[in-house]
């Protein structure tokens, strides 16, 4: 008798057990749905001294980052002779990361490291020229919020020469391309 009741309560725990698993299956896949990353579409322009010198572009999803480099390889003339020498490399490289995203506004995190060149022509004692000595700058906004599909600015150098970024992002309606 105890060996049947055993058996019919086994067989009774195994139907609820599967009812309770399906619950909850059910119930995570329905979190993960809602759970999926936003997609953000975003765009960030490079202005030196009033002109746009480089932009980016792309969709990301919220919580993944995206980071591209561009180049920029100038020669300069210089010495008394004033002939091309030294190629410099203006690299920059931006990291861009939606941290949130809704209907109000959106939120990115942003880090940027650039090799800029100065403006300023430069010349020895002898008066020829010297090449201008490149220099790093390196910004970072741990969260850049912004009205969806406006522009915003974020100032990263005032003068000499003065370095924005303008900066606009919206909820976009697909996933990014791998």
């Amino acid at each position: 008798m105890t060996k049947t009741k055993r058996i019919a309560f086994v067989h009774f725990i195994r139907p609820a057990l599967a009812i309770v698993l399906g619950a909850c299956l059910a119930g995570s896949h329905g979190a993960f749905a809602q759970n999926t990353p936003q997609p953000v579409d975003w765009e960030l322009q490079v202005v030196r001294d009033g002109q746009q010198i480089d932009s980016f572009s792309a969709t990301t999803n919220v919580g993944q980052a995206r980071t591209d480099t561009h180049h920029n390889i100038v020669q300069n003339r210089v010495g008394c002779a004033d002939k091309p020498a030294g190629d410099i490399d203006l690299q920059r490289t931006l990291t861009v990361s939606p941290t949130h995203a809704g209907t109000d506004d959106i939120t990115l995190a942003i880090d940027a490291q650039e090799t800029l060149e100065d403006d300023a022509a430069r010349t020895s004692a002898s008066g020829c020229k010297v090449p201008p000595t490149p220099r790093q700058v390196n910004a970072s906004h741990p969260g850049l919020v912004l009205k969806p599909g406006e522009w915003a600015q974020w100032q990263i150098i005032d003068g000499n020469p003065s370095l924005a970024y303008r900066v606009r992002a919206s909820v976009a309606s697909s996933a990014p391309a791998e």
